[in-house]
């Protein structure tokens, strides 16, 4: 059987997917959405945010390729940190640990609550009224 070329993951926050494919490579090379990394997360925050996984194993090898969608940027930031990790981790399961220990290996469940009949919002019922 073919040894796979890449590594594929999924990475989920709020209603934010990533679907991340790390290629081990000669040089560091990083697109989300078919843009380069720096143009598509525009603020330092969710550059960091979304490269923190590559940072604790410190290994710059790959050619990562990354699709989001969904939610807002910085969501989708967290989300491609959550799809990097596990790709990093099915590559060499050592790695778990320590990423493990960082948090990045746990997927994050809150999303927005519905909105529920007879109120306003989720929870904010109407002003009461006495008269």
């Amino acid at each position: 059987m073919a040894e796979k070329k890449y590594i594929e993951s999924v990475g989920r926050r709020k209603t934010a997917t990533a679907r991340v494919r790390i290629t081990p490579s000669s040089k560091f090379d990083f697109i989300v959405n078919d843009k380069p990394f720096d143009e598509y997360f525009k603020t330092d925050t969710q550059r960091r945010t979304a490269k923190e996984a590559l940072d604790v194993v410190k290994s710059s090898k790959y050619k990562i390729t990354v699709k989001a969608k969904g939610s807002s940027l910085p969501s989708q930031a967290e989300a491609v940190r959550l799809g990097i990790a596990r790709a990093l981790v099915k590559e060499d399961e050592t790695r778990r640990s320590e990423l493990k220990e960082k948090g990045y290996l746990k997927r994050d469940p809150r999303k927005k609550e519905r909105k529920k009949f007879g109120l306003k919002k989720a929870r904010r019922a109407p002003q009461w009224s006495k008269r």
